[in-house]
């Protein structure tokens, strides 16, 4: 429990820091800071707590009891992440609270959030995961990498700017981003035509192919990596 709110708070300043640094002195509309710091939060969440989970079994020696056990990798892969999307998902409840009361939004379309927020959620933490293969007990190694990875994407997938006003190139990498995805569905939800897609259910069909895809190259790359953990 105390682990949790300690996670709580740090990424709470976290993120809301971060995005504050870039929101001052822009006149950004309400809808989109809201939006904005609700998909931040569910990223940052996400894919900081599962790429950590295997390196630090490994080097505590707990890796190789989970290995020995009769569920085999695939269902322990899915128990990361769904540890990891539950921590996701009640961290961002804070910015959405945020969002909801503090910045008076109105929430259009509650069962699509709570839909796009566990997709999001499932997703992200996958996308943890298959950093997680990288075979190392030393979990600052698995952070480098996946530092390299989150703080890009969120340049890129229509947080701080629209993806309609990126250029080219940026366009290009937002369609392989599922940060993008859920920032636009969520946008939708509150009654912005912000979805990337002309409509909100292609967006959650993208990122159900995204979990399907990268829980798949997690499970294939753990399976690679594990010999040289234990």
């Amino acid at each position: 429990m105390l682990n949790f709110l300690f996670d709580f708070f740090h990424f709470g300043f976290f993120y809301f820091f971060f995005f504050l640094a870039f929101w001052l002195g822009r006149e950004m509309p309400s809808i989109m800071l809201g939006t904005g710091l609700v998909g931040m939060a569910m990223w940052f969440a996400s894919t900081s707590i599962s790429p950590v989970i295997t390196s630090w079994e490994t080097r505590t020696k707990t890796l190789e009891r989970l290995i020995s056990s009769p569920i085999g990798l695939s269902w322990i892969l899915f128990g990361d992440i769904l540890a990891s999307a539950l921590i996701g998902i009640l961290i961002t409840i804070a910015p959405l609270s945020i969002a909801i009361v503090a910045l008076d939004l109105t929430l259009a379309y509650p069962l699509v959030l709570v839909l796009g927020l566990v997709l999001g959620s499932f997703c992200f933490s996958a996308i943890g995961v298959l950093m997680a293969a990288l075979p190392t007990d030393t979990t600052a190694d698995v952070m480098m990498l996946a530092t390299l990875v989150k703080f890009p994407i969120i340049f890129v997938s229509g947080i701080f700017i629209p993806v309609s006003q990126l250029p080219g190139w940026g366009q290009a990498i937002s369609y392989f981003s599922p940060l993008t995805y859920l920032t636009g569905l969520v946008r939708w939800t509150f009654g912005s035509n912000g979805s990337f897609w002309s409509s909100p259910f292609q967006n959650i069909v993208v990122l159900l192919i995204f979990i399907a895809l990268f829980t798949g190259l997690a499970v294939f790359f753990h399976k690679k990596t594990i010999p040289k953990r234990l």
